[in-house]
């Protein structure tokens, strides 16, 4: 079984929303864990469905009613949305806009490809360590670890676990130190009277299977609407650049959003690979 990492100064968790987050969060608000975290940081990329914030407001009521009242902070760097959309021009005036999201992509000679990932860089992972530097004090090129970030990574998702980017920083992941799997945590909030957290991912990203698609569609038809239209938007935005000559999609199908039929689970994704949870940092 995992040991705790060495005890450091601050702790904080990394809040994604999801199952085992929202978990992780609650467990260490009752104190089991031992070690009291000093607080839970949700990276906002402003593109998750409004059933999460829903879930975040009720978090952050609920947890001052425990015995550790682990104070919830919302940190942004802005709208993913916002971003990915708005046109640059490069000084010698070619028009391009940032390939954000990891877009499936048809090709002029009819292949396939994917764009890069470097959302969950920008939009979860930096927001995440800069309130962490700033709570912490960090100073420029400090070696020495001085805090810990909790990560809501379970048994099944040990693929996941990584060492933490910056020297002064160390991973911790509880819910693998007690052995819990997702299953695990289900039981557990049921057993305390918790309602099940929803799906933590943005509307929009493609990583996401059949039956979370699905789901989008049935259980929140105006976030799955959402995807629908940044689809339309994204293709027009790089439509119009001189760096793009692809086709965008949010489905591996290749076939626009509002046309896909989601009666299948062939299509694997975030959501068969990562039991639909972006966990604060969107699998890294």
């Amino acid at each position: 079984m995992l040991k705790a990492p060495p005890e450091t100064p601050y702790n904080f968790i990394s809040l994604g929303a999801g199952v085992q987050s929202s978990t992780m969060l609650l467990m260490a608000s009752h104190g089991e864990f031992g070690t009291i975290p000093d607080a839970a940081i949700f990276a906002d990329t402003q593109a998750e469905p409004e059933s999460v914030y829903k879930w975040l407001d009720w978090l952050e009521e609920e947890v001052k009613k425990c015995k550790h009242p682990i104070p919830i902070h919302r940190v942004t760097k802005g709208s993913l949305t916002e971003e990915a959309l708005r046109p640059r021009v490069t000084e010698d005036g070619r028009n391009y806009c940032k390939t954000l999201i990891p877009f499936h992509t048809k090709n002029e000679d009819g292949s396939r490809g994917m764009t890069t990932r470097t959302c969950t860089f920008d939009f979860k992972i930096t927001p995440l360590i800069k309130f962490a530097r700033d709570a912490a004090g960090i100073t420029r090129g400090q070696k020495e670890v001085t805090v810990t970030q909790w990560i809501g990574i379970s048994c099944d998702e040990i693929r996941r676990m990584k060492p933490a980017r910056d020297k002064w920083c160390q991973h911790r992941w509880p819910l693998v130190e007690m052995g819990m799997h997702r299953y695990h945590c289900l039981l557990w909030m049921d057993r305390h009277g918790y309602p099940l957290p929803p799906r933590s991912a943005c509307v929009y990203c493609p990583f996401h299977g059949n039956a979370e698609w699905r789901r989008l569609k049935e259980q929140e038809p105006e976030e799955f609407q959402r995807a629908v239209q940044f689809e339309k938007d994204i293709v027009a935005a790089l439509a119009a650049t001189d760096n793009f000559n692809s086709i965008p999609f949010l489905h591996p199908s290749l076939v626009p959003l509002d046309l896909v039929d989601f009666s299948t689970d062939s299509e694997r994704g975030q959501g068969e690979l990562w039991g639909n949870e972006c966990e604060g940092m969107c699998g890294v």
